[in-house]
């Protein structure tokens, strides 16, 4: 007990405040929260290989289409670039971001590398349908449910890609995420591999133990 009340306040009293609040509710009382909080930090770090595989599977794709729609040079078309919203105020800005890079980087490949994940999710909002995905989306990702409408497997791709991003998030600020339904959340990723590659998510499953791990939660 006395190592766990000394290694919780290393931590903050703050940061242990929500597995503490865990613990109490299952019943259980310091070691078991800071059992938690270890399972949250395990978890967190086998969950970057497949989040990891999703995320340059997911852009790889999209510049795959951008450069269907726009050429090689996609980057640096006027056309992709008025298709691009011009958001005033704070929040993300996918034009600056472009813009940002096109200044520094003289490659597509460069350019994909760089731009931030949200830049991809907000590709897959329905101002693009005309544009990019009504006669690219499925040769891009062949393997999309065959019953539903372009816009709904686009739809479903944008909803999927936020759900992935805010877990990402959560994990590179050191955030719990033991609340969420973790296993729901891995389906997400290797579905959306899957949409692109089944051999890739089939690759995948074979790289990660998060699924090992996400079976070892406390309580």
């Amino acid at each position: 007990m006395q190592k766990a009340c000394a290694v919780s306040t290393a931590l903050s009293s703050a940061r242990m405040a929500t597995y503490r609040s865990a613990a109490a509710a299952a019943g259980f009382g310091g070691e078991e929260a800071l059992a938690l909080y270890a399972w949250n930090a395990r978890v967190s770090g086998a969950l970057l290989t497949p989040l990891h595989i999703c995320e340059v599977v997911v852009r790889n794709a999209v510049a795959d289409a951008l450069e269907l729609i726009h050429g090689p040079s996609w980057p640096w078309s006027s056309g992709f670039e008025r298709s691009l919203p011009r958001c005033a105020g704070p929040g993300y800005n996918p034009l600056t971001d472009l813009q940002r890079l096109k200044s520094k980087r003289s490659t597509a490949g460069q350019i994909v590398a760089e731009l931030k994940f949200v830049f991809w999710e907000k590709m897959f909002t329905s101002r693009h349908d005309d544009r990019i995905w009504n006669s690219c989306l499925i040769q891009v990702f062949p393997n999309l449910e065959p019953a539903n409408t372009t816009s709904e497997n686009r739809k479903k791709i944008f909803e999927n890609l936020n759900n992935v991003r805010l877990l990402r998030n959560r994990i590179a600020h050191h955030e719990p995420i033991f609340s969420r339904d973790l296993q729901a959340d891995f389906c997400i990723i290797i579905g959306l591999v899957e949409a692109r590659c089944r051999a890739s998510a089939s690759w995948m499953l074979k790289q990660q133990h998060a699924l090992e791990v996400i079976a070892t939660k406390p309580f």
